[in-house]
C-alpha cells in the first residue's frame, strides 16, 4: 500500500500548487529596489576637485579571492597629477566573470576609493564586455569637478585630501558632466 501512496504525496504538493494564484515578476518594466546595503557594480570613487581616490596600491587585488581585480600603479607627476600622493591606478580593471561580490576589496581600500553601487544590470552578449576598465569604473564627474590630471587645490596637502577636508573648485569644471555607461 505504501508503494502506491508515495508517487501520490509527490503529486498532491503539485496538485494543490496548480490553483495558487502565480506570482508574475514584471523585471524589465517595473525595478523591484534593492537593499541600501546591496553590493552590486564596483566604483571607483573621486575627490571633490575631480582627482581620483585610487593610489594604486593594489590591495583589493590581493584581497580578492576570485583573482577578479588586476591594477597597475603608477607615479603622479607635477603636470600629470591624477589622485593626491605619489601614485595613481593606471590601469584597473574588474573581470565580473569572476567577480563573487564578497565586498573583501572594499574592505581592503585604504582610500575608499573603491565603493559598490546598486547597479545590479551587468550583462553582455560577450566575455570581453564584462572585463570594466577603469574609464567604466570611474565615478562620473560631478558639477564643480575637474577632469584628471590637474594639480591639487592650491594651499592643500595630502593628509587634506585623506581627511576629506578639500572643498570642490568653483568655476574650473571643463565641459559636461560624464554620463554613466550603459
Amino acid at each position: 500500500m505504501s508503494e502506491f501512496l508515495g508517487p501520490l504525496a509527490g503529486f498532491g504538493v503539485t496538485f494543490s500548487t496548480m490553483f495558487k494564484k502565480s506570482n508574475t515578476e514584471f523585471y524589465p518594466e517595473e525595478k523591484a529596489p534593492t537593499a541600501p546595503r546591496y553590493h552590486g557594480r564596483h566604483q571607483l570613487n573621486r575627490y571633490p576637485d575631480g582627482l581620483e581616490k585610487c593610489i594604486g596600491c593594489e590591495l583589493c587585488a590581493w584581497a580578492c579571492p576570485a583573482d577578479a581585480i588586476y591594477v597597475e600603479g603608477a607615479d603622479n607627476t607635477d603636470t600629470d597629477r591624477y589622485s593626491p600622493g605619489e601614485r595613481y591606478g593606471r590601469v584597473y580593471q574588474i573581470n565580473y566573470l569572476r567577480c563573487i561580490g564578497c565586498g573583501l576589496c572594499i574592505e581592503a581600500c585604504p582610500t575608499r576609493a573603491l565603493t559598490m553601487t546598486n547597479d545590479y544590470e551587468m550583462v553582455a552578449d560577450n566575455r570581453t564586455d564584462l572585463i570594466y576598465d577603469k574609464d567604466r569604473l570611474l565615478a562620473p564627474l560631478q558639477p564643480g569637478m575637474q577632469p584628471p590630471p590637474h594639480p591639487m587645490v592650491p594651499g592643500a596637502t595630502d593628509d587634506d585630501y585623506y581627511r576629506g577636508t578639500v572643498p570642490p573648485i568653483e568655476g574650473n569644471h571643463s565641459g559636461p558632466a560624464e554620463e554613466k555607461p550603459s
